[in-house]
């Protein structure tokens, strides 16, 4: 990987924060939030969106790893007042669950 794409990671890495489902739900509305399954790295999608690798991308999308939100899991996420981690690659906020601890 190239200096310019570690920094890359690192600047992603950075700017990642957890957030709750209410703070997202205006972001959904406006039709641009995407969702990345439990199992996958967070920093791996957005840095393949910042670089727009549509091949990796549309390898996840078809997989089912990535996904733009849809009004079912928005539903959810709001019943259960889900939080998630989350970083902006402009213009979409992408998102994943926090997944509880099973230690807890």
């Amino acid at each position: 990987m190239s200096e310019q794409e570690q920094e890359l990671r690192a600047k992603l890495n950075s700017e990642t924060a957890q957030i709750g489902w209410p703070e997202l739900e205006r972001h959904f509305a406006r039709g641009v939030v995407v969702a990345v399954a439990p199992g996958m790295d967070l920093i791996d999608v957005a840095h393949a969106m910042a670089r727009d690798d549509s091949a990796a991308l549309a390898a996840w999308m078809q997989a089912g790893q990535v996904t733009r939100a849809d009004a079912e899991q928005a539903r959810d996420w709001h019943a259960r007042q889900a939080v998630f981690w989350a970083v902006v690659v402009a213009p979409w906020v992408v998102i994943q669950e926090v997944q509880p601890r099973l230690d807890s």
